[in-house]
Parts: C-alpha cells; structure tokens; sequence
C-alpha cells in the first residue's frame, strides 16, 4: 500500500493504483507503472537483443581500451555506450541467429584525427604480434608525436591485449607481447591514434586476423 505524506500536495511513498512514488537524494518523485507488454518476445526484439549480444561480447574485452578510443564521443553516456552505439549501427553483418562482427566495419576507436595509413599486421616471433604502418604525419591532423592504439582481441578466448600509449606515429612499427597459450590462435588486429595531449582519437583500422607464432 502506498502512502501519501503531508497531505494531498505531498510526496507519494510505494504505490497508489499504477503511480508508484518515492524519493532519491531529497527529492520526490512519480512515475508511471509500465504495461505488461502482451508479447515481450516480437521477432523485433529477439533481433535487436541477439544483435547486442554479438556486440557486447566482441567489446567487452577492450573496455578498458574504450576509455580512451570513444572519449570523443561520450556525451551524455559512458565511452562502452557509445562504441556499442556505433557498432550496433555499423559493423552487424548476417541475420539472426547468426548474427556476426563485420570487423572491417566495426570501430575501437573514433574520432576525427587522422588515422593510419597502410597498416599491417603480423606474427613473426613466438609471443609476439607487430603492427607496422606509413608515417603520415603532416598529412591533415597527424602529427609525429601521435600515439598508436593497438588491440588485439582473441575470439576465442574472449580476451584482449591493448596499449593506449604505444609507439609514436612516426616509427611506424609496433611489437606486442601476447600470452604463450596464444600460440597458434587467431588474434584481430585494430590499429588507431591518440594525440599527445589525449583530446583528439582517430577512427580505428581493422588490420586483419593474424595467427599468433
């Protein structure tokens, strides 16, 4: 049973009828009880809620990483929120229930610094994934001093390798440790930038998959 405290024009504590009432940080609040929805399982939403699943599993090992990759774009929601936004808009290929990551598509990063040009990647020792690209700096918003995003996520395991503070853009290559137990996995590669300062991002680039060595 709800109640309603100093009188008619005072706040409402617990239910009356569908309007549940009750106060946070001082302040009194109503709101509306929802409907029971009739079917909660439309074929809409058993799309949309397997489409997040796929997301939510392939980001998750990089949230740490998204910190800083989508900072540009946390407005009003975490920096998770607005890479999962972006790539539930963008990188979703297939139809359920085989909804799939299009890695190509998909973003770890984003922002409007540019980003990097003819980027790769490769195993060439045990342990250890090198992504190697062009010194573009001068070319529109890079700058030599930017640092390299790097991250590597293993599907199979559902875990990821990352640095925020790589090589600068200038050097033009980078070498990542990676577990022993990653020998003979695939890893997928994505590649961005980072200005020196940490206000500007740039969009990432999918390198591909590499068999870890």
């Amino acid at each position: 049973m709800g109640k309603i405290n100093q009188g008619i024009l005072g706040g409402v504590s617990g239910q009356v009828g569908n309007v549940i009432g009750g106060t946070w940080k001082g302040i009194d609040y109503l709101r509306i009880k929802p409907s029971s929805v009739a079917n909660p399982r439309t074929e809409g939403q058993v799309d949309q809620r397997s489409k997040f699943s796929t997301v939510l599993k392939f980001l998750q090992p990089m949230t740490d990483f998204l910190r800083v990759g989508f900072k540009q774009y946390a407005n009003k929601m975490t920096q998770f929120n607005a890479a999962m936004s972006y790539n539930l808009n963008n990188a979703i290929t297939g139809a359920y229930p085989s909804f799939m990551v299009d890695y190509a598509s998909a973003l770890v990063s984003r922002g409007n610094l540019t980003g990097a040009a003819n980027g790769a990647a490769s195993s060439p020792s045990a342990g250890n994934v090198e992504a190697t690209w062009t010194d573009n700096s001068g070319s529109g918003s890079a700058l030599a001093t930017d640092k390299a995003l790097i991250a590597l996520l293993n599907t199979t395991r559902g875990e990821a390798v990352f640095t925020t503070a790589g090589p600068e853009r200038s050097v033009g290559t980078a070498t990542i440790p990676v577990p022993s137990e990653y020998s003979g996995e695939d890893v997928e590669v994505f590649l961005g930038f980072v200005s020196e300062d940490g206000t500007k991002v740039a969009n990432s680039s999918y390198l591909g998959s590499v068999t870890v060595a």
